[in-house]
Formats: structure tokens, C-alpha cells, sequence
């Protein structure tokens, strides 16, 4: 025997249409109002040199180190300026290459202080990168 359903009940009927521009409003708010800073385009003021330019390598491992001594690896800033902290981001963004084979481009400003380069270089040393090189610009041509 079948027993219908009542028809004298209403069916719950749950209309989600204002949920999802409500939503749809917040996610606009949200995307407008955001800033994306990008580390790839740090300003930093390379110092001088009048050596020959080297060709650079396919992928590079970036660490720059920008005028207040901030270091940033790939596009990544390092929080903790410490010799240990910068050895962990440098392992986490070279992922399983080795170490030896990997061209590292140290990109650090001109007024920065020397003891952050070392820093650096010495972390890399550590990690066992010796294929190290120092991104620098060619010096202005005098005017006379």
C-alpha cells in the first residue's frame, strides 16, 4: 500500500540566491582593495663595475639584498636575517637541485653593508654553491 505525502504541507524551499551576492560582493571588495606587492621587482642600486658581462644561466637562484640589509631569495623575503633562517629559505627555494650544479646570482646593493654579502656568501658556502656570481651594472660614461 502506498501512502502519498500529504499535499497540505509546503515544501522548504531555501533560496541562496542573496547568499551568493553577498558573496560575490565581498570577493570584489576584497580583490579591490588588496595590494600585491611583488618581490621580483625590488629596487636595488647595483654597484659599478667595468668587467665584461657574463651570459647569464637558464634559471639562476636569486638572493638580493636590498639597502637596509633585508634578504630576499627567489621572491621571498627572508624574515629573520639570521645566518641559519637564511640557509633554510635558500634550501626551500632551491628545492632538490643539487648544489654544485646551481649558478647563484647574489643581487645586493651598492650601499649596503659588507657584512650582509658575507652573510650570504656564507650561507651559499655552507650549502655547498660555489658557482656564485654578483649582479652589478656598467659605471656611467663621464660626460666630457
Amino acid at each position: 500500500m502506498r501512502i502519498a505525502p500529504s499535499s497540505g504541507e509546503d515544501e522548504l524551499e531555501l533560496n541562496i540566491i542573496p547568499l551568493v551576492d553577498v558573496m560575490l560582493v565581498l570577493l570584489m571588495f576584497f580583490v579591490l582593495t588588496t595590494t600585491f606587492e611583488q618581490h621580483t621587482r625590488l629596487r636595488v642600486a647595483l654597484p659599478e663595475s667595468a668587467g665584461e658581462p657574463v651570459a647569464d644561466a637558464d634559471d639562476p637562484l636569486v638572493v638580493a639584498i636590498d639597502r637596509e640589509g633585508r634578504f630576499y631569495v627567489g621572491e621571498n623575503e627572508v624574515l629573520n636575517p639570521g645566518l641559519d633562517t637564511l640557509k633554510e629559505a635558500i634550501t626551500a627555494v632551491a628545492g632538490d637541485q643539487q648544489a654544485a650544479d646551481r649558478r647563484v646570482l647574489l643581487r645586493a646593493d651598492a650601499r649596503t653593508e659588507h657584512q650582509h654579502v658575507v652573510t650570504a656568501m656564507d650561507a651559499l658556502g655552507q650549502l655547498g654553491y660555489s658557482n656564485v656570481g654578483i649582479a652589478t651594472v656598467r659605471p656611467a660614461e663621464d660626460a666630457n
